[in-house]
C-alpha cells in the first residue's frame, strides 16, 4: 500500500532550535495536520498527514523514519507514535539530506516465502520449517507472508500431523501471514469428508460425475455410504484403484488413484472407509473447508539483474491456463467453483506451466507447485521439488532475494 500525499507537505530547515515538538489537530478518522521541529541541522515537516488509522508500534516507526539521523526526543517519538499513520512513505521529491542518505533508512520489504507440496511428509516440513528460520533474518521470518502452495495429504505417512502443524502456526508465529491454497489432492480429500464448499449455481455434486464416467470402473471410484451426492474427485479419491502399478511415477499406487490410502491410515482407519467422515476431526474439515484456490498479492518485491523490481504475484496450485481467459479463470478461482468437474488450475499440466498469454509483457509473478518439479523461468515459478517422493526434499522459494530453501532430514523441530 502506497500513501499519497497532499500539495502542501514541505520540509523546511528551521535553524538551531534545541528542542524537539509536534503539534497537531485532528479527530479520528479524519486527516491530521501535523507540524513537527526538530534539532539542528533541523527540519520542519507540515502538511496534512492521512488517516489515523495504525497500530502505535508501526506509527512511532514510521516517525523514526521520517526523521531518520536527526536528533529526536523521546517525547516526540512517543507523540508520533501515538499519531502517525501507517504506511509512511516520504514522497520522492524530498531531498537525499533530508531523507537520510539512502533509501536504507525505510523498512525492508515483507519477506514473502511460497512453500511447495507436503504431500503428508511431516518430517520434511518440519525440517523445511527450521531451515527457514535459520536462513532468513529473524526480523523477516517473524513477519514474512508464507503462501503453502497445496497438496498437504496423500503419499506421506502423516496428514494428520500435517494438518496439526499448518494449523498451530497463527498461534506460533502471530506476526506472519499465511496462506493456505487448495490442490487438487486437498479438493478431493475435502470432497470425500464432506468438507468442500458447495458449487455456487446450486447443482448437486453429482452433476460432476458425467465427464468422468467412462473411468469409474478401472479407476475403482467409492461406492459406500455418502457417494450419492459426492464430488467426482471425491470418490476418485476414496476409491480402489485396480491397477496396482502407476507407469508414470514408476511406483504402485497407493489405494486409489490419488494414493491416498496413507491419508486414511494417518487418521486410523483403512483406505476406502467411510469412517473416515468421522475420523476426521471437525477442525481439520474446516481447514479443508476454508482453503482458497488462487492468492493474488499486490507490489512483491523481486530481485532481478537489472534491479529489484515490483510486481503483481498470483499464487495457484497448478498454475494458469495459457491460452483461456484469465478473467475467467480467476472468476472460477476466486469464487472456487465446484461444479467444474476437474479444476485446471488446480490438476493441469502442460497447459498450465508458462504464463498466460494475457499476463504477456506484465510484471506479475505466477507461482505454483503441484508438477513435482523446480522450474524458474523469469517470473514463472515451479516451486514442487518434492512431488511426493520419499527421497526428494519439500522445496520454498523466499522473495525478493528468489533463494530457494529446502528441507533436510534429521530434525523435529517446530519453532
Amino acid at each position: 500500500m502506497h500513501f499519497a500525499y497532499p500539495p502542501n507537505l514541505s520540509i523546511d530547515p528551521v535553524g538551531s532550535n534545541q528542542q524537539s515538538s509536534c503539534t497537531c489537530k485532528h479527530r479520528p478518522g479524519r486527516r491530521l495536520q501535523m507540524v513537527i521541529t526538530s534539532s539542528a541541522p533541523g527540519i520542519r515537516l507540515q502538511g496534512n498527514i492521512g488517516k489515523i488509522t495504525s497500530t502505535a508500534f508501526a506509527r512511532q516507526q514510521n516517525c523514526k523514519r521520517l526523521l531518520t539521523n536527526r536528533s529526536i526526543s523521546t517525547d516526540l517519538l512517543r507523540i508520533c507514535g501515538s499519531l502517525l499513520p501507517l504506511p509512511l512513505l516520504l514522497p520522492s521529491s524530498l531531498s537525499s539530506g533530508a531523507r537520510g542518505n539512502d533509501a536504507g533508512g525505510m523498512a525492508p520489504p515483507r519477506a514473502v516465502i511460497c512453500v511447495g507440496d507436503v504431500h503428508g511428509y511431516i518430517s520434511k516440513l518440519e525440517s523445511l520449517w527450521a531451515n527457514l528460520r535459520s536462513a532468513l533474518p529473524a526480523d523477516a521470518f517473524a513477519t514474512a507472508l508464507v503462501i503453502f502452495l497445496g497438496d498437504y495429504n496423500d503419499r506421506g505417512p502423516h496428514t494428520r500431523r500435517v494438518l496439526d502443524f499448518l494449523l498451530a502456526l497463527p498461534a506460533r508465529h502471530p506476526a506472519q501471514r499465511h496462506v493456505f491454497l487448495c490442490g487438487n489432492h486437498d479438493l478431493a480429500f475435502a470432497a470425500f469428508v464432506g468438507a468442500l464448499p458447495p458449487p455456487p449455481d446450486g447443482s448437486p455434486f453429482a452433476a460432476t460425475w458425467a465427464q468422468y464416467i467412462d473411468n469409474e470402473a478401472h479407476e475403482g471410484w467409492f461406492r459406500g455410504p455418502g457417494h450419492e451426492d459426492m464430488h467426482v474427485q471425491g470418490r476418485r479419491w476414496g476409491g480402489v484403484i485396480k491397477e496396482r502399478w502407476n507407469p508414470k511415477k514408476g511406483l504402485p499406487y497407493k489405494g486409489s488413484i490419488y494414493d491416498a490410502q496413507p491419508t486414511f491410515e494417518s487418521y486410523g482407519v483403512a483406505h476406502g472407509s467411510p469412517d473416515l467422515m468421522k475420523a476426521v476431526p471437525e477442525e481439520h474439515k474446516k481447514f479443508l473447508h476454508d482453503l482458497v484456490w488462487v492468492h493474488e498479492e499486490e507490489d512483491v518485491r523481486i530481485d532481478t539483474d537489472g534491479g529489484q523490481i515490483l510486481c503483481k504475484l498470483i499464487a495457484v496450485h497448478a498454475g494458469l491456463e495459457k491460452s483461456l481467459d484469465l478473467n475467467e479463470q480467476l472468476r472460477v478461482l476466486r469464487t472456487r467453483d465446484t461444479s467444474v468437474p476437474k479444476v485446471q488450475m488446480l490438476s493441469g499440466r502442460q497447459d498450465v506451466w508458462n504464463i498466460p498469454q494475457d499476463l504477456a509483457g506484465k510484471q506479475t509473478i505466477v507461482v505454483s507447485g503441484h508438477h513435482g518439479k523446480l522450474h524458474v523461468d523469469g517470473l514463472r515459478f515451479i516451486i514442487d521439488e518434492g512431488g511426493g517422493y520419499a527421497d526428494k526434499p519439500i522445496a520454498a522459494v523466499v522473495f525478493p532475494s528468489k533463494e530457494v530453501i529446502r528441507s533436510t532430514e534429521g530434525t523435529a523441530s517446530q519453532n
